[in-house]
């Protein structure tokens, strides 16, 4: 197996492994766990950590080599040929690999980030874990067309609405302006479009954010959401629609987004946007101990 240097990124060095992922963006919907629009999302957060695997053998030749399940200096990082850029979404470590790349040294060198509590990867196949089939990720894919919308790009004095429709939209979220501004000064900032859908009488309703993953490659939208007190109006659509139209501006060839395959409404929504269903992601999980 090839030797691995793992960087540990605060938010304002994770730069090396956005650019790694929107080399990996393929045209369609991405295969692998991570587009750079997730690392941009979690970017809200100011202890967001963002692992970036590099070839330990081309840093060699620029400095000293970190062994195997040891983290590398963050200033390294630009230094190595990025080989997996991955971070822990709660219990879940999501990671998406270079086309070429080794998985089974990926998942060698992460299981000290694995420990009990840590049970499930999104991307990263371990040896001995088992692919989740009690609920699968749906995988929508949006392919760039005329679009009618009432939704309006997100502006900074819009900000307070935003994050109005995000916490009523998801139980528990705790989604202020400091972490929509958080996200907007982060090395992403340049990446994200935003829209926002007020009712005639101009109270939010419903947003979406879209992440651009570069020209002629696929874009995500994450995170979409309606104000409880406003569904079934079809402002999430427009929200959508919206989203996919400023992201199709910009060069995308298609727009991707995933939803847990429980979430009905959610999966509505996005048929009714025009999203066709592409494939079902399955995590993999620890195995139970008997």
């Amino acid at each position: 197996m090839a030797p691995l240097a793992r960087h540990r990124l605060s938010p304002a060095d994770t730069g090396p492994a956005l650019r790694a992922l929107r080399a990996w963006t393929p045209p369609d919907a991405p295969s692998g766990s991570l587009h750079p629009g997730d690392v941009g999302w979690l970017l809200r957060l100011d202890d967001a950590t963002v692992y970036l695997w590099t070839d330990a053998r081309a840093a060699a030749r620029t400095g000293p080599r970190a062994s195997s399940h040891a983290e590398a200096r963050s200033g390294d990082a630009a230094k190595a040929a990025p080989v997996a850029v991955g971070f822990l979404d709660g219990p879940v470590l999501r990671v998406t690999a270079a086309p070429d790349a080794d998985l089974g040294a990926l998942a060698a060198d992460a299981e000290d980030l694995l420990v009990p509590g840590n049970d499930a990867t999104d991307g990263l196949p371990v040896p001995g874990w088992e692919p989740d089939e009690e609920e699968p990720w749906l995988v929508f894919s949006w392919t760039p067309g005329p679009v009618a919308s009432r939704a309006a790009q997100v502006t900074g004095s819009d900000a307070a609405d935003r994050a109005l429709v995000h916490r009523a939209a998801f139980a528990g979220s705790t989604f202020s302006v400091d972490h929509w501004r958080r996200m907007k000064e982060s090395p992403a900032a340049h990446l994200a479009v935003e829209t926002l859908v007020r009712t005639p009488a101009g109270d939010p309703a419903a947003a979406a954010t879209g992440w651009f993953g570069g020209t002629g490659r696929c874009g995500l939208l994450e995170p979409v959401g309606t104000h409880p007190d406003h569904r079934g109006h079809g402002y999430g659509r427009d929200a959508v629609r919206g989203a996919c139209a400023a992201l199709a501006d910009r060069g995308a060839s298609a727009v991707a987004v995933l939803t847990p395959a429980g979430n009905e409404a959610a999966a509505a929504l996005y048929r009714s946007a025009g999203f066709t269903l592409v494939r079902e992601n399955h995590d993999w999980t620890r195995p139970e101990r008997v």
